[in-house]
């Protein structure tokens, strides 16, 4: 089996986009890293992300970025497929990454279409097929046009697919569901298709997609895998009550723009120093509020947060 095929088989289920802990002075809080993916991995979910979106990439130095992935990568230890994002706006940076990547020796990478630049689809054929002309492993490319102002077109993904053996896949961060389905129909059923959009997930399983790489996932890690676990299984009606179970959670964790609301939680829940770098910041008082409130009935809180 070689590699491109191995992937495609494992890389299935509940990829957790692990959040980025911080400390007081804003320094990444290594320890707190690898207690959470610990307990991602205890909880069930078939994956591990970190540097995506909820991961803070954008506050992150190149140096700190690279040090996530070596720390990630050996908390790991081969328990599950380690999938880092090593996208960036910038071209020489993104290969920089994902070269790293790839000497830290990971299942794949995650790469994101480059936000504020607004590149054209032919240059983000050519941004793509440069970087992955430029290694051996899986790409999964991320596709979030309500953060990059950019749509990766299914077109331009499909030709990807076709010239780049090794782009296996696509994170879809798009409400549009009539573009999801044509990317199966244009690269491929065995293309792996990720939701990276919560109310999504179940949809895209039953379309043929191959999993999700939620950021819910920080914070009940068992449930959204769960998800993926009762759909491979057949338990189609489980999986489904767990779609609609999820709702209340999924809408509360995005009414500020990801991770805010999602490190609110996981401070409630006493996992992490909730701590994010400026420009973000947590959710006013009152969002934080309901996020109590919604987060009570999906776990247990300390005491101390509960009030």
């Amino acid at each position: 089996m070689t590699r491109i095929e191995e992937a495609k088989k494992k890389l299935r289920g509940s990829i957790a986009p692990i959040i980025t802990p911080f400390n007081e002075d804003n320094s990444v809080d290594y320890e707190t890293l690898e207690s959470l993916i610990n307990w991602h991995i205890e909880s069930g979910s078939h994956g591990i992300s970190v540097t995506g979106t909820t991961g803070e990439p954008s506050s992150l130095t190149v140096e700190e970025r690279v040090k996530v992935m070596e720390v990630a990568a050996k908390v790991i230890n081969g328990r599950v497929p380690f999938v880092p994002g090593t996208g960036s706006t910038n071209h020489a940076e993104t290969l920089y990454l994902t070269k790293k990547a790839q000497e830290i020796g990971v299942a794949a990478v995650l790469i994101i279409v480059p936000y504020y630049n607004k590149p054209s689809q032919h240059a983000l054929y050519k941004h793509f097929k440069t970087i992955a002309d430029s290694v051996e492993i899986p790409i999964i490319l991320y596709n979030i046009p309500g953060r990059t102002a950019v749509n990766l077109q299914v077109e331009t993904l499909a030709k990807l697919s076709r010239d780049c053996s090794n782009i296996i896949g696509v994170k879809e961060s798009n409400k549009d569901f009539e573009h999801v389905n044509r990317v199966l129909l244009e690269c491929g059923r065995d293309f792996l298709l990720y939701s990276g959009i919560e109310l999504l997930c179940y949809p895209m399983l039953a379309i043929g997609g191959a999993g999700h790489i939620s950021a819910t996932a920080n914070v009940v890690p068992n449930k959204v895998a769960e998800v993926y676990e009762a759909w491979n299984t057949g338990d189609v009606q489980r999986a489904l009550d767990l779609h609609y179970e999820l709702m209340p959670l999924n809408d509360v964790l995005f009414k500020d723009t990801n991770p805010a609301a999602v490190k609110t939680a996981l401070g409630m829940m006493g996992k992490i120093n909730p701590v994010l770098r400026l420009p973000m910041d947590l959710p006013t008082q009152s969002l934080q509020d309901e996020i109590r409130e919604v987060l009570k009935q999906y776990v247990e809180l300390p005491s101390i947060a509960s009030k």
